[in-house]
């Protein structure tokens, strides 16, 4: 067989503590023979894991550099082909007119794709494959148009769905050489903003876990916590979430509800645990490595969701490779793996009634019902969510589509 192209991944920022798949992704191509160079626009935040704080070391950070040498190279691609660039002008001026983020945001960002068609060319990159729908995916079309290589990218939702025309996200899955969806309802948005004709572009790759998720640790019968991890914003819902519980720590002051992460709304979240006499049966710990994460998963019932909107959150993948059940709403793509009365419940978005009875549910479980749907739930994401499996069809993906004719 011949050797994998040499490609880039592309985000907006990396590594992040809530993208742990794209680094399990890539390293699961790599083991594949791939060459995959990171590329970031901006640095990502403070990670706690080892793992990433290696990914960081090795990630290209386009705004790390100083502003003069991106400027130079900006120019100098411009004077090398003035007719392709003259086209990715065209189409940052039809993205412009559709965001919100205006023509100088968008001005930015044909200035760095036009440093990294350069940066990417001399590494002899022949494709990029961005995550997420948003500026990066504009970046990557633009530096097509430039005469670099051709792009892919995978959607995850809620966020681009949220600004589908904003985003000009029909125009990006329809200029890339392929779009991944990572579920069924991830496929079915992408086609509202798509044209019939580029459907066929439109392939479904699962977000993975890693081997060492699918270890065996039983729920203990005295297990008397749920766990919800996630950044603390809006859309995750975790007031919701305390609403619920106050209802179901007042049968019982054991339980407990430890929320993984942190974020925006922490202030708020404290002072509504506070008010609703909380202090002691909710904890927040801030965020956590790989690690920190299974050991509160290990002495939990379950794992509990209450988002508004969501894509596939990884953790429940995660969840239940460690055979925990899982409490989520019924939103987007989350009933393509939680199943109610088989691997956890599903409630209705914004319903405390029914999160509380879920909760109560998961509390009066024993411990052999539990570990059955857990059980169940393990299989399901190892069938789903394996990374070898999901590696091989991007792999194939990329040996089928570089090389094809881009925009």
């Amino acid at each position: 067989m011949p050797d994998p192209p040499v490609i880039a991944y592309l985000t907006n920022q990396y590594p992040s503590v809530s993208h742990t798949f794209i680094r399990r992704e890539i390293r699961a191509l790599e083991a594949r023979g791939y060459t995959v160079h990171r590329v970031a626009i901006r640095p990502g935040g403070a990670v706690a894991d080892p793992e990433d704080q290696e990914e960081a070391a090795r990630t290209h950070q386009v705004l790390a550099q100083s502003k003069a040498s991106i400027l130079m190279a900006a120019i100098a691609e411009g004077l090398r082909a003035p007719l392709r660039m003259g086209r990715a002008k065209l189409a940052m001026f039809q993205m412009a007119k559709l965001s919100e983020r205006g023509l100088l945001r968008h001005m930015a960002y044909l200035v760095e794709a036009a440093y990294l068609v350069r940066w990417l060319r001399a590494r002899g990159v022949q494709h990029v494959h961005v995550h997420f729908g948003t500026n990066a995916a504009a970046v990557a079309r633009m530096m097509t148009l430039l005469g670099g290589p051709g792009y892919s990218m995978t959607v995850h939702g809620p966020d681009e769905f949220d600004q589908a025309i904003g985003l000009s996200l029909g125009a990006k899955v329809e200029d890339s050489r392929f779009t991944v969806a990572i579920t069924d309802y991830c496929g079915s948005q992408l086609r509202r903003w798509a044209r019939y004709p580029y459907w066929e572009k439109i392939q479904q790759v699962h977000c993975t876990v890693g081997p060492e998720w699918f270890e065996e640790s039983p729920i203990a019968e005295d297990a008397q916590s749920l766990v919800c991890v996630g950044r603390l914003s809006e859309q995750k819902g975790q007031l919701l979430l305390l609403e619920a519980f106050a209802r179901v720590a007042r049968d019982d002051a054991r339980r407990r509800l430890v929320l993984v992460g942190d974020g925006a709304m922490r202030g708020e979240i404290e002072r509504l645990r506070h008010e609703l006499g909380l202090d002691e049966q909710v904890v927040i710990t801030g965020w956590q490595s790989e690690e920190q994460v299974r050991g509160h998963l290990r002495g939990c019932r379950a794992l509990v969701l209450g988002s508004f909107a969501e894509g596939l959150p990884v953790v429940i993948m995660e969840a239940l490779a460690m055979g925990r059940p899982v409490i989520a709403t019924r939103i987007m793509g989350i009933p393509e793996l939680v199943r109610e009365g088989e691997n956890g419940w599903l409630v209705a978005p914004g319903n405390t009634e029914e999160l509380a009875e879920a909760m109560r549910a998961a509390f009066a479980c024993s411990a052999d019902e539990l570990n059955a749907r857990g059980a169940r739930g393990r299989e399901r994401v190892r069938e789903r969510h394996s990374a070898d499996t999901e590696a091989a069809k991007l792999d194939a993906l990329f040996r089928e589509r570089v090389g094809t004719p881009d925009v």
